[in-house]
């Protein structure tokens, strides 16, 4: 096993041309979030190619396994501890 080293990855370079006006926007939302223009650009870059590729993922189940995954789906949730819980905690907008 090769030992590991604590050198980040290499990167590379994505160049864009970009309107004044929409680098600005950009600038702005960076700052509020507490980012600069590159991290901000490569997050929002990053969930929307996730997002695309899982709109399109398809998943194969046979048909016992859809009929039981629908049942589960209908069914009322079980009394558990966390449910419980949850349900007697006060909603962050009910709270003084």
């Amino acid at each position: 096993m090769a030992p590991t080293s604590n050198r980040p990855a290499p990167r590379d370079s994505l160049n864009l041309r970009i309107k004044p006006e929409l680098r600005g926007l950009i600038d702005r939302a960076a700052r509020l979030a507490g980012k600069n223009r590159t991290d901000f650009v490569l997050e929002a870059a990053r969930r929307a190619a996730e997002d695309a590729l899982l709109d399109r993922t398809l998943f194969t189940i046979s048909p016992k396994a859809y009929a039981e995954f629908l049942a589960r789906l209908d069914a009322p949730p079980q009394p558990n501890e966390r449910l419980q819980r949850t349900m007697r905690t006060r909603s962050p907008w009910e709270k003084a």
